[in-house]
């Protein structure tokens, strides 16, 4: 069994992978498909053309069609030329606040999702519960078509969405 994380001590995790979209995710891709391994979660990865990035999703509970996708992506602006006064990859609190970039968009969602996974794990699910995190939606979303296609061709079908993206969807 994998180690279980506080969504505290999960978006310390994830905050500290530089995922700019300029950048490759792969390094947080890698830990949460360990992670999900850690808890008897198959994954399945998506890779950019490049290979350079994934998206990544999984199925918990039963595998048959319907349940919730809980979505995020993985990427980050970039902080160049911004005013940080800490490391924006380290996580740090203040003020009853935490700070890092993407602690709001869209790492903090994706800590609750993973940090949920062994409560999710130990669950009497009579529906799936789809985990599901692309990559570059801040340049376009170019990662989440080919994950949705893969996902739908691969698999149970979830019946709904829940996309964490704090802008108004």
């Amino acid at each position: 069994m994998s180690r279980q994380y506080s969504s505290q001590e999960m978006l310390a995790r994830l905050v500290a992978f530089p995922t700019v979209s300029a950048n490759s995710n792969l390094d947080l891709i890698d830990f949460v498909e360990t992670y999900l391994a850690g808890h008897g979660i198959a994954s399945q990865r998506v890779p950019d053309a490049t290979g350079t990035k994934a998206a990544l999703h999984a199925v918990i509970g039963p595998q048959k069609d319907g349940g919730v996708a809980l979505s995020a992506h993985t990427d980050v602006v970039p902080v160049e030329g911004q005013a940080w006064s800490s490391d924006p990859f380290t996580l740090r609190e203040a003020d009853g606040r935490l700070y890092g970039r993407g602690t709001c968009d869209m790492k903090g969602f994706a800590a609750l999702m993973l940090a949920g996974v062994p409560g999710m794990v130990k669950a009497d699910l009579k529906r799936p519960i789809h985990l599901a995190l692309s990559y570059d939606e801040e340049v376009g979303c170019l990662g989440a078509p080919p994950m949705i296609d893969d996902m739908l061709g691969d698999g149970p079908r979830p019946s709904t969405a829940i996309i964490g993206e704090p802008s108004m969807m």
